[in-house]
């Protein structure tokens, strides 16, 4: 069997001591994602960001709060393991000056500058070893499947999920599972469980 990572969950990225960009993800795909591996016989090293989920006792959990954290532990993890799946939704952005005290409020708009963070499932891509694989998600709110397409690409992904901003904090998801020839492979929807085994079937089919 193999040694998989999965991400999961979202990350942060501080305005300042108390303020943080951030967004809804609850980390249950990539929990669901984890059961499922384990059940399938696989050891499962997940790197996570903040969520109130519980994930499986069997799995190696590796806590993060930030985009950078998150590709730091994702990169070392990736190293002992077969292959990667990224379920996380890590924070897009981050600003380009952290304060170092809580910004008060002046009455005026704030204006923040923000620059990119790090492409975690990208970096995996780019650094996998030819016996190795990754899987990546693609969030989008129009021409899913284009946009997912181009990301597989881009990130070097062997396969990537499709899926919409409904699955955000929710119990279910509606996927597609997309190959490197833009095929769809698979279409799945139920709650998060149902999607997580058919996903690692089909995983296991294609890359295993």
């Amino acid at each position: 069997m193999a040694r998989i990572l999965i991400t999961s969950g979202p990350t942060r990225q501080y305005l300042d001591p108390v303020r943080y960009l951030t967004n809804a993800s609850s980390g249950r795909m990539g929990a669901a994602l984890a059961v499922a591996a384990i059940d399938q016989g696989h050891e499962v090293v997940i790197v996570s960001g903040p969520v109130s989920v519980d994930y499986p006792s069997a799995a190696r959990l590796i806590p993060v709060v930030t985009t950078d954290e998150m590709l730091a532990a994702s990169t070392a993890a990736f190293a002992d393991c077969d292959g990667a799946i990224g379920a996380a939704a890590p924070c897009d952005y981050m600003p380009r000056f952290i304060q170092t005290q809580k910004i008060a409020k002046t009455g005026e708009p704030l204006q923040l500058e923000l620059v990119e963070t790090a492409d975690v499932v990208a970096m995996l891509g780019q650094k996998k070893r030819p016996n190795q694989w990754v899987v990546g998600f693609a969030l989008e709110t129009e021409d899913r499947r284009f946009r997912a397409t181009v990301k597989l690409e881009k990130k070097c992904c062997d396969l990537i999920v499709s899926n919409g901003p409904q699955a955000i904090d929710s119990n279910e998801n509606d996927v597609e599972l997309i190959n490197r020839e833009g095929a769809v492979i698979a279409s799945i929807h139920g709650d998060k469980e149902h999607v997580a085994r058919e996903l690692m079937s089909k995983i296991s089919e294609q890359l295993s």
